[in-house]
């Protein structure tokens, strides 16, 4: 049987039949995604960082969980019980727990949350947030509350272990830069269980010891606080409540310098000071006296350089009066040039006697306080080159002014062959007019009868000119 001719206009092929397709709404559609991924996915952990958050009226929250790649809605509805609730806010990292479906309103796949904790750092990460929180509310941190280390600290509380590396690196560095410090151990356990109540108890028995001395010259100074690094969980007995309450308790400073820079502790917020390293406490507890020693050291050299600068000055006004000398007229001058000579001398004296007792005075006090180092040998030496220096300038001083008056004296006796006086000593004579004492140069300036006075090397004569 021929097949039949198939018409132009017949579109069959273009739109099959409805009993071939299958149609679905969008609801229907959504409603299915939603079931697979609750049924392939269902339960998931997820990391990412909190955007958008928004906590609207009816206590539901919703943000965004974000990576380099994608995102994520969520929601925590206020009926869910979540611990940490707290945690959520823009920019936090967070480790998510929740149940992957989809809003089927919008279409959109998201996440509800049924926990919440810090990316890569769990329990203990939030309970040293909880602990720094409660603490801080109750002033523990409070700058005002902080006090100011002894300058000169004599006697040390160190509490540490005996046999860890933070007490050589302490000691190492005492040693080196005051080796008069005075070390007191109380020894401890600074990791593992119970070592945060060994650490309280210690601080506390250094307050005892403080308290059974009563004698400031004797009682401990200040309390040093300190192991090496470690990761968190090392470090975690310096983040107990216990240790902070002891350091807060405390009636003596302390100086808290646990693990590395990059550590912070509960410890380091309630200590008066932190230090980043046991080696960096070391050297502020010593900071004072080892920069009073580099000053003592520097000191003559410092009094031979103001001696130098007063030696300049003096100098210069010396030059400059001797220029002024030359310019002006001879007697006064002179005279007023010796007068401020005079003046500058006993100035310059009495300046170099009062700088050079000050520096006297300033190194003595200087070796009181720095005789509990015990530099005797070196303070003996450093004050023998002194007083050989100070007689050296005192010398060289006298020297130099008696040059300046030998000089003087040499420059007021060619003024005194230059003066008038020396001239009429010779036999010369100054004529003047009687009247007006103008001096006559010239014989055509005589008038006859003219009164004059003529001026010899003792005393004058009058006359009267001639025709």
């Amino acid at each position: 049987m021929a097949k039949p001719i198939k018409s132009q206009w017949d579109f069959g092929e273009l739109f099959p039949a409805e009993a071939t397709r299958q149609v679905l709404t969008v609801s229907e559609l959504t409603t299915q995604v939603k079931r697979l991924l609750e049924k392939q996915v269902g339960s998931v952990w997820v990391i990412g960082e909190i955007t958008n958050l928004r906590a609207q009226a009816s206590g539901h929250m919703y943000f965004t969980l974000k990576d380099a790649g994608a995102q994520l809605s969520c929601v925590l509805f206020r009926g869910e019980t979540v611990a940490h609730r707290e945690l959520l806010e823009d920019g936090r990292k967070v480790l998510l727990q929740g149940d992957l479906t989809v809003y089927e309103a919008r279409g959109q796949y998201q996440l509800i949350v049924r926990s919440v904790e810090l990316q890569g750092i769990g329990a203990l990460q939030i309970a040293f947030e909880k602990l720094k929180q409660k603490l801080a509310a109750e002033g523990l941190f409070a700058p005002e509350r902080k006090r100011p280390l002894p300058k000169y600290p004599q006697r040390v509380g160190l509490v540490t272990s005996p046999t860890g590396a933070a007490i050589r690196d302490v000691l190492h560095v005492v040693q080196r830069r005051n080796p008069g410090l005075e070390i007191i151990l109380a020894p401890c356990r600074v990791q593992g269980e119970g070592a945060a109540a060994e650490i309280a108890a210690a601080i506390r028995l250094l307050n005892e010891f403080n308290s059974a001395i009563r004698i400031p010259p004797s009682a401990i100074d200040l309390i040093l606080l300190t192991r090496g690094g470690g990761s968190l969980e090392d470090l975690w007995a310096f983040n107990e409540e216990v240790v902070a309450r002891a350091i807060f308790e405390s009636a003596t400073p302390v100086v808290s310098a646990v693990g590395h820079e990059i550590d912070f502790t509960i410890s380091d917020f309630v200590a008066d000071v932190r230090a980043a390293t046991p080696s960096a406490a070391a050297e502020i507890i010593t900071e004072d006296v080892f920069a009073s020693r580099e000053f003592v050291a520097g000191v003559p050299e410092l009094l031979r350089r103001r001696v130098r600068q007063q030696w300049e000055r003096a100098t210069g006004d010396l030059h400059e009066a001797g220029g002024r000398l030359g310019r002006l007229h001879p007697r006064r001058r002179l005279n007023e040039a010796m007068q401020r000579l005079d003046d500058l001398q006993t100035g310059l004296r009495r300046g170099l006697q009062r700088g050079v007792k000050e520096r006297l005075m300033a190194r003595q006090n200087l070796g009181e306080r720095l005789g509990r180092v015990r530099p005797a040998r070196w303070l003996k030496q450093r004050r023998e080159s002194l007083d050989l220096n100070r007689r050296r300038l005192l010398e060289r001083v006298q020297a130099h002014w008696q040059d300046v008056r030998n000089r003087l004296a040499t420059a007021d006796a060619r003024l005194r062959l230059l003066g008038p006086e020396q001239v009429l000593a010779r036999g010369y004579s100054i004529t003047r007019d009687a009247a007006t004492g103008n001096v006559i140069r010239r014989a055509r300036d005589v008038k006859p009868g003219q009164r004059l006075r003529t001026r010899v090397q003792e005393g004058e004569i009058s006359s009267r000119a001639g025709n």
